[in-house]
């Protein structure tokens, strides 16, 4: 690989925006993928990846580079040196990678090799606290699966095709799927692609969604002419998935306490064909108690730590903190117990998060039962995932039914 200067000096600007501003590697790369439209598809592949291998493996990069955050530019194209030397890039005869002791790297890179949390490039409170609530074994497995690349996988919006029908188009296109077995809506790449560009999303015959949170609204278990409510819908990945289930049929409604993302969702309604959808932002508990005792399903896709989605979304690992996951518990068991109340008698109810931890998962559930809130539900049944055994993302989901 030849190493070009104007696309390692993009990748060393977004380091910069993520490490030491803070700035989320996805809104990031985007903008830097926008920089010079020359650039072909092998200069934004490298811009992209190279950016995103080095935010995964920042902490055993930068303790080979031997610099400390805040990074300066300089400390920038040390870390660049490392990637490059253990990826075997030729260094170019520039003077920002003057002197760059390769041989060093290399005997460094051994020998932190043997140390987990150099080896999989995790903070030293979170790689303790995945071992107390995984243990040793399942953590080991688990924290390599996800510095693992994620794989591309779209969900096929039954609303307008079929899987065949989208595999063929997508074909002509040049872009080749596979179907997963088990997962009926689900198709993955073989080779990453801009689909964004293609006419089949532009007419909204699929959304970008992992295999893993494509089961939670199979477990939710809607039919045609029901009333269901997402509770944190977001941008709306999942109630997309549920209008293409109940064809269009019914009422969805969408709720969540952030109005610009619900806009996101009407945008991506309009795009999917998907009219049964209503967007109600939470701007007081009135609009929870309008819908009390009224809803055939609900589905609860709760903010969590997102540990299971740190393949997608490696920054997170840098981002997180140890006070976040406290507060994050206990808003949690807070809106299982509010929206808990939008359900009626013999109604079903999925409680799922992105998360890998058990505070978080079946201990959250458990404490919901446990309560007064929860006296009148039962668990039918849940769900766990984990990345080095599904291949896909690492989720939760329970599914409970009001009983009285």
């Amino acid at each position: 690989m030849r190493l070009h200067r104007n696309l390692v000096y993009a990748v060393i600007d977004g380091l910069q925006l993520i490490f030491n501003e803070g700035k989320y590697a996805d809104k990031v790369v985007e903008q830097l993928l926008k920089r010079d439209k020359r650039w072909g598809a092998r200069d934004r592949g490298f811009i992209a990846e190279t950016t995103y291998d080095i935010v995964r493996w920042k902490r055993l990069y930068a303790e080979i580079a031997e610099v400390k955050e805040p990074y300066t530019r300089e400390n920038l194209w040390r870390i660049f040196a490392v990637w490059a030397v253990l990826k075997g890039v030729r260094l170019p005869d520039w003077k920002q990678l003057e002197g760059t002791p390769s041989r060093r790297i290399k005997g460094r890179f051994d020998e932190l090799n043997k140390i987990r949390k150099y080896r999989e490039s995790i903070a030293d409170w979170m790689d303790a606290l995945a071992v107390k609530e995984l243990g040793e074994n399942v953590w080991e497995k688990e924290i390599h699966a996800l510095n693992q690349q994620a794989e591309v996988i779209i969900r096929v919006n039954r609303l307008k095709t079929d899987k065949k029908t989208l595999q063929k188009l997508l074909r002509e296109d040049n872009i080749d799927t596979d179907f997963i077995k088990n997962y009926p809506d689900a198709l993955v790449l073989k080779e990453r692609a801009n689909i964004f560009k293609t006419e089949a999303f532009q007419n909204g015959l699929f959304e970008v969604q992992d295999a893993s949170s494509q089961l939670v609204a199979e477990l939710l278990d809607v039919s045609p002419g029901m009333r269901v409510a997402d509770c944190c819908a977001g941008a709306g990945g999942k109630t997309l998935h549920l209008a293409s289930k109940m064809e269009n049929k019914g009422q969805i409604v969408a709720l969540d306490i952030y109005s610009n993302k619900l806009n996101e969702l009407k945008r991506r309604a309009r795009r999917n064909g998907a009219h049964n959808i209503e967007t109600r932002a939470i701007d007081s508990s009135k609009v929870i108690k309008k819908l009390h005792n009224s809803m055939d399903r609900v589905l609860i896709d709760a903010p969590c730590s997102g540990l299971g989605v740190l393949r997608r979304n490696p920054d997170a690992k840098w981002k997180l903190q140890p006070e976040f996951l406290d507060t994050i518990r206990q808003t949690q068991q807070e809106i299982l117990a509010s929206y808990s109340k939008l359900l009626k008698v013999g109604g079903k109810m999925v409680y799922a998060t992105c998360s890998i931890l058990p505070s978080e998962n079946q201990e959250q559930v458990a404490s919901f039962l446990e309560s007064e809130d929860g006296k009148n539900y039962k668990l039918i049944k849940d769900k766990k995932i984990l990345a080095c055994e599904a291949g896909f993302d690492g989720f939760y989901m329970a599914l409970l039914e009001k009983t009285s």
